[in-house]
């Protein structure tokens, strides 16, 4: 596995993190995004990565720092 798949890979892992931290349901993620609650499903499972666009508003309605998903935000580790 090459460094960008290994990047990858840990952005959907904090991503998946943040989804099954937030105290929301997958269902009222979907709602807030405006996207399907199947495709949240898949972020959750690391099955998919989502577009910039996508990824800012779950970024606002997880309630985390897109730099903190990035594995820039190195503060607290």
């Amino acid at each position: 596995m090459g460094k960008a798949e290994l990047y990858a890979k840990a952005i959907r892992h904090r991503l998946q993190e943040a989804i099954r931290s937030c105290g929301m349901s997958q269902k009222e993620i979907a709602k807030q995004t405006g996207i399907s609650p199947s495709t949240v499903s898949k972020y959750a499972r690391m099955e998919k990565t989502p577009s910039i666009d996508t990824f800012a508003q779950l970024c606002r309605v997880l309630g985390v720092s897109s730099d903190a998903i990035l594995g820039l935000d190195r503060g607290g580790e």
